[in-house]
């Protein structure tokens, strides 16, 4: 491979498990900052705060199952180099699903968050908040099938 395009891939590869991965986490521990302080009101609701402080954690795969199919087409190519022009699609969708998941997965703790704060006052809201969570969701798939898309354009 060129250097350039050895650089490309790498950067690509990064951004795509890297930047959903740590999307994931702030996600997370958003939602998780909320159930320590909802668990001091209603501990009896643990497993409905559990669900919705666990879904940011989705993003993190989405990109871990973009750079297992980006990274299976890395090997396919044998140690054979890789043109410029496909290690620069490799780093778009690596770019594109990265920043995509990072910050759907930081929006979506945030609503999740609110919805766990609002069980733990007493009100009813499980099943809106997983509705209204889906909506940062949607768009981190979104970004998954786009960059699944991407590849034909390696073909």
């Amino acid at each position: 491979m060129e250097i350039w395009a050895l650089i490309l891939t790498g950067l690509g590869l990064g951004l795509m498990v890297g930047l959903s991965g740590v999307g994931s986490a702030i996600g997370t521990v958003i939602g998780g900052t909320a159930v320590v302080g909802s668990m001091k009101k209603k501990p009896e609701n643990f497993g409905l705060y559990l669900v919705l402080s666990a879904l940011p954690a989705t993003q993190g795969l989405y990109g871990f199952v973009g750079f297992f199919i980006y990274s299976g087409v890395v090997a396919s190519a044998g140690g054979a180099s890789i043109p410029l022009f496909k290690a620069a699609i490799l780093f778009g969708a690596g770019v594109a699903l990265g920043i995509a998941n990072l910050i759907s997965a930081i929006k979506q703790g945030q609503v999740c968050a609110a919805g766990i704060s609002a069980i733990g006052s007493g009100h009813n809201v499980f099943g809106n908040t997983l509705i209204l969570a889906a909506f940062p969701e949607f768009y981190a798939i979104l970004s998954l099938v786009a960059s699944i898309l991407m590849t034909n354009l390696l073909k």
